[in-house]
């Protein structure tokens, strides 16, 4: 029907739910073929080259974990649960002043990094919920949390934490004038750019200018941890040295003191310990938490925002360490499970723009 010019449809006709229902049942199911494609091959990888896959086993479980109790809360409790999670994720990185699992290294973004990961989650989580909420002081109170989210990574001096929550505060106001196929196309694609990029430094393919420019920030123990990870992903790209060996092989590593054996990137890991194909996995396990949003049945405002929360960690993820902390892989799960489960309770209609670029009116 229309009303006052404007079209109050669903997303699609009266056999779309039928057939969007099929298509979210579709990425559930692509969903558990890729995280246990990850997890047999980190064991077969690790049964080749006597590795130790017990760090990728338990991202994987956390991940699945987060998932599955986003899905479970963000039908019950579309507005507490992302909530909730946020004030999770604020508390943790105010009581445990060393998010790290070893040893610290004097960089940017070593277990820093994953400080900033949470913290972005959180506040990616406060704007969903603020878009979710019904009422205005609910709406008020959840984006006043992720403003403050957002001041707490400053105060903390973390940069890039706080860099990273502006950029999902921006992309949450901008997320209800943006259609979603091509927000999630945008999001996709700054991955991309990030991820080339590190690999670029890796092999020492930018112009020296910018080449100068990135080793500023990123330290040059980094970058040569880099170069190593690259090396041994090139001598081993089919099977990689095998899961949690990269601190055996590296020189760089090796030398340093103290040092927590990693590459502090997690692509440039993934290549060097369980090859090519860990590399893909990785890739598959982001794009189908990006197709699984595309097909949510939640308000597009809301998916695009976690979107920009799990592409600002997947950045974080390539120039560092955070997806080695168990708290990062849950709550990257959870967030990606609230923004993707039905409300057993109708949504308020948020007005958004469809494909074509018609405004119309869901409802949840």
């Amino acid at each position: 029907m229309r009303g006052d010019g404007v079209e109050f449809t669903g997303r699609a006709s009266a056999a779309g739910p039928a057939a969007d229902g099929e298509r979210r049942n579709a990425f559930d199911g692509v969903g558990v073929v890729v995280l246990g494609a990850c997890a047999a091959w980190s064991l077969l990888t690790a049964t080749a080259h006597d590795g130790r896959p017990e760090g990728v086993l338990l991202a994987v479980l956390a991940v699945a974990a987060g998932h599955a109790a986003g899905r479970i809360f963000g039908a019950l409790l579309p507005v507490a649960a992302p909530c909730a999670g946020a004030l999770a994720g604020l508390v943790l990185t105010l009581t445990v002043p060393h998010l790290a699992p070893g040893p610290q290294i004097v960089a940017p973004l070593g277990p820093a990094g994953a400080t900033a990961a949470l913290l972005t989650l959180s506040a990616g989580a406060a704007c969903c919920a603020a878009w979710t909420a019904p009422a205005p002081a609910a709406r008020l109170a959840a984006g006043a949390l992720a403003a403050g989210i957002t001041v707490t990574a400053a105060v903390r001096g973390s940069v890039v934490g706080a860099a990273a929550c502006v950029a999902v505060l921006l992309c949450s106001l901008a997320a209800g004038r943006t259609r979603r196929g091509a927000g999630i196309a945008v999001l996709a694609l700054a991955t991309a750019v990030v991820t080339g990029l590190t690999w670029a430094v890796a092999g020492s393919a930018l112009p020296d200018g910018l080449a100068s420019a990135l080793e500023g920030g990123l330290t040059t123990h980094r970058i040569e941890l880099w170069h190593d990870a690259l090396h041994l992903a090139g001598r081993n790209s089919a099977l990689g040295v095998g899961p949690g060996r990269f601190g055996d092989l590296s020189a760089t590593a090796a030398a340093a003191t103290p040092s927590d054996g990693k590459p502090h990137s997690a692509p440039l890991q993934l290549a060097a310990e369980q090859g090519v194909v860990g590399v893909i996995l990785l890739a598959a396990a982001y794009c189908w938490m990006l197709g699984a949003l595309w097909r949510s049945p939640r308000p597009t405002p809301v998916v695009l925002t976690a979107g920009a929360a799990l592409t600002a960690l997947a950045a974080i993820a390539s120039v560092g360490d955070a997806l080695s902390f168990t708290a990062v892989s849950v709550g990257a799960g959870l967030l990606a499970g609230l923004t993707t489960a039905r409300p057993l309770a109708r949504e308020p209609a948020l007005e958004e723009s469809d494909e074509s670029g018609e405004s119309r009116v869901r409802a949840g």
